[in-house]
């Protein structure tokens, strides 16, 4: 397994763009009743949704559409939420976004999550919220720096940070979200079954994006942790379409008033691709030099000895760039 070794300026650039971005955004530590996101729930809140937008309005009602306790009525809320499928436009109930419809709606690309691309997709949308990010996911994905943890490690890192932000949580929230967290990528079965209504598993343990990778011991107990270790390596299976579509997420979400894009804004930036999808430098550099190509001129990668910068040369819609994902030559 490979891993990636940050020198000291690239932790410098991404601790001044933390410290930026931490002004802004209201974290959030709970609201998915620690339940990981299941197969079926977010097809099931976008299908239901676009015929009846009061459906979560209404607990008892949703607990018979959907078929779950009140609990998990909240949590498929908050994951609907979390992974950009709908948006909050009261008192009218929520609406569906065009990303959740284009993708689980009825004649989506990919309405019953059979294609790798489209988990992807919802790990970009749930870990890169701007505005109300999830704190596991912000943290561990964009400033832990080493290539494993485990929980007694987490937990520290985690208390520490809230204490910086002037949060006072209790240790089993952040255990809690945690745990969520742990879930959302590692199976909770040793091995799983056919996809049914009742797993247990979030369709993003399917990415091994994070694995168990061993055990050690806790140096002020003396009692063995498990150890868990990001994939530290190019993905092939994300595809170049959802990586354009991605930097293209990026710079509108983050950059938008930014003519270009350097590399280290797209490999060790807070949201960019490189971090989120945990990929090394050389592999992100590997798809910028296709970018031109594989765009369709739309961007392009300039690299000399002084400058390493992406370009804008014409604007594209979002939805298009999700066509090529589904509909393009790559399929």
């Amino acid at each position: 397994m490979k891993t990636i070794e940050l020198d000291v300026a690239s932790e410098k650039e991404m601790g001044k763009s933390r410290r930026t971005a931490l002004t802004g955004p209201q974290f959030r530590f709970s609201g998915h009743e620690t339940f990981p996101c299941r197969y079926a729930w977010l097809p099931k809140a976008v299908q239901n949704l676009a015929t009846n937008p009061l459906l979560f309005m209404d607990e008892e009602n949703a607990m018979v559409t959907l078929g779950v306790g009140k609990n998990m009525v909240r949590a498929i809320r908050f994951w609907a939420d979390a992974a950009s499928m709908t948006s909050d436009r009261r008192p009218e109930g929520l609406n569906v976004t065009r990303f959740g419809s284009d993708l689980l709606g009825n004649d989506g690309y990919d309405p019953y999550l059979e294609r790798i691309q489209t988990l992807w997709m919802i790990h970009w949308k749930i870990a890169t919220n701007v505005e109300q990010p999830l704190f596991a996911w912000h943290h561990l994905l964009n400033y832990w720096h080493r290539p494993e943890f485990t929980r007694s490690e987490a937990m520290s890192s985690f208390q520490e940070e809230a204490r910086r932000l002037g949060k006072r949580l209790s240790d089993v929230t952040l255990d809690n979200h945690f745990t969520t967290f742990l879930h959302t990528y590692t199976p909770t079965r040793s091995k799983k079954n056919e996809v049914q209504e009742d797993n247990l598993d979030c369709p993003l343990v399917e990415l091994e994006l994070l694995v168990k990778s061993g055990e050690r011991n806790v140096a002020s107990s003396g009692r063995r942790e498990s150890v868990y270790t990001f994939r530290l390596e190019d993905k092939p299976e994300i595809s170049q379409p959802v990586f354009i579509y991605c930097l293209n997420d990026f710079w509108m979400n983050r950059r938008k008033n930014e003519k270009t894009l350097s590399f280290r804004d797209l490999s060790v930036a807070e949201g960019s691709p490189g971090q989120v999808f945990k990929l090394p430098e050389q592999a992100v550099r590997a798809r910028l030099e296709r970018l031109k190509k594989d765009s369709g001129g739309a961007f392009d990668f300039q690299e000399s000895t002084a400058l390493q910068q992406v370009m804008r040369r014409r604007d594209v819609e979002a939805e298009d760039l999700m066509e090529a994902i589904y509909l393009g030559r790559d399929n």
